[in-house]
């Protein structure tokens, strides 16, 4: 074996060290992730006796900043805080996201102060999220590792919503809500000593190489706009996310319909995010094996009808053995989704693509749970079922927007060459320079 073969998987291993405690991090203190969405929604129903429509206010406007993400990611593309790139973002917001739990945690519980508290919250961490997002990306399309760090993601930021699903109603029953705000500012502070770290194997000539090079505002703006192989990323993850069925309808038909506790929805996404881990680790080593066209067409067949079984149980326990395959069947669409996204990044604009991405992503996500709950309710005996079927053919939709990706850009396994592909990063550099 030569030099360079031992190298790369260690170079790999450090990258993937790196990776995993830092989106671990951004996870955790996500705002709109199940942990503490999931507490504040427990403190606005029990102890600000919040109504439903107070809570699924609350969550819809403190998300604004999510639903913006691209401005935070091309803040990101062309600042580089402390002079240093992504690192000067964690440094700088996660302590300034710190103080604003502080204030939350000594502070006299109100619907106004938390709202204020969650929306600042929310506003800050974008910025630590777009150099994280901006970064896995960067160093994807780098190594040639897109498909790994899609894998190494995927499995990663589930790991804090499994936990949010276990443990919020626990952290609601026994920590007050200046304990949760207090751990949560901890956290935050742990994001900040992170932002030390700077290994070579991530860092080393990273912002130098031709992916990293972008222009001006107006420059990039166009930029953007003008790079095909963003409107297929970015709208097969929002088709992907629009789900009628999974969220608020879901809730109702299993405590409702099939008269479940309300512990058992939780169980079920608990049990649902685990099922997708196996098969990110499936993706990693698939990837390496069969390029990404394959991998984005059959994924996407086996998830088409990933709802339809849901709406055929006639108990909830029979719900919560189908978790598990249906988490496992949209397990190689998501990683193939993310791989996509993090090739079809724009030199110089990775933030921005994958901001865009993830602002889509919750905006579909709340989208379709208020259109799932319309259809819901328009059927009190086939609601759900008409969920499911508005899902199955969302998913069967993504289909022929496989067909305007450009054929160079999925083309390859992860780790191989691509000279078409660096040809025209070359290309588009030039023409973004100035004269």
């Amino acid at each position: 074996m030569t030099d360079a073969a031992r190298a790369e998987p260690a170079s790999t291993a450090k990258i993937f060290g790196y990776f995993s405690p830092l989106t671990l991090l951004v996870y955790l203190v996500m705002p709109h992730g199940y942990l503490l969405d999931f507490a504040t929604s427990y403190m606005l129903k029990d102890q600000l006796h919040a109504s439903v429509t107070e809570v699924s206010t609350f969550r819809l406007l403190t998300a604004i900043p999510v639903y913006l993400s691209v401005l935070f990611g091309l803040t990101r593309d062309l600042w580089s805080p402390l002079g240093l790139r992504d690192r000067g973002y964690f440094l700088i917001f996660a302590p300034i996201t710190a103080a604003v739990f502080a204030w939350m945690a000594y502070t006299k519980l109100t619907y106004t102060g938390l709202f204020i508290g969650m929306f600042l919250v929310m506003f800050f961490w974008r910025f630590v999220a777009a150099g994280q997002w901006a970064l896995i990306a960067l160093v994807g399309q780098e190594k040639l590792m897109s498909g790994r760090l899609s894998a190494l993601w995927n499995i990663i930021a589930s790991v804090p919503y499994i936990a949010g699903a276990l443990a919020s109603g626990w952290i609601a029953e026994h920590l007050p809500p200046h304990q949760t705000f207090i751990m949560m500012a901890v956290l935050s502070m742990l994001m900040f000593a992170f932002g030390f770290w700077k290994p070579k194997a991530v860092f080393d000539h990273a912002y130098d190489k031709p992916q990293a090079k972008g222009a001006d505002l107006i420059g990039d703006i166009k930029r953007l706009l003008k790079h095909r192989a963003v409107y297929p990323a970015v709208l097969i993850m929002f088709m992907f996310q629009f789900a009628p069925g999974s969220n608020t309808p879901l809730q109702f038909y299993l405590t409702n319909k099939l008269h479940a506790s309300d512990a058992i929805y939780t169980d079920y996404y608990a049990i649902f995010a685990l099922a997708f881990i196996p098969m990110f680790f499936l993706y990693a080593w698939l990837c390496k094996r069969y390029t990404l066209r394959t991998l984005l067409w059959v994924g996407t067949i086996i998830t088409v009808p990933q709802m339809i079984p849901l709406a055929l149980v006639s108990t909830a326990q029979q719900a919560l053995w189908l978790a598990l395959p249906i988490g496992m069947m949209g397990g190689i669409a998501a990683g193939a989704y993310y791989d996509l996204a993090m090739r079809s990044c724009p030199p110089g604009l990775q933030g921005a693509l994958m901001m865009m991405v993830d602002g889509m992503y919750m905006l579909s996500y709340r989208g379709g749970d208020i259109l799932g709950a319309q259809i819901y309710a328009s059927s009190p005996e086939h609601g759900f079922l008409y969920c499911a079927l508005a899902t199955t053919a969302v998913y069967a939709l993504i289909l022929p927007v496989i067909l305007l990706i450009p054929k160079d850009l999925i083309a390859t396994t992860d780790g191989e060459a691509n000279p078409e592909l660096e040809r025209q990063t070359l290309v588009e550099i030039a023409s973004s320079s100035p004269a």
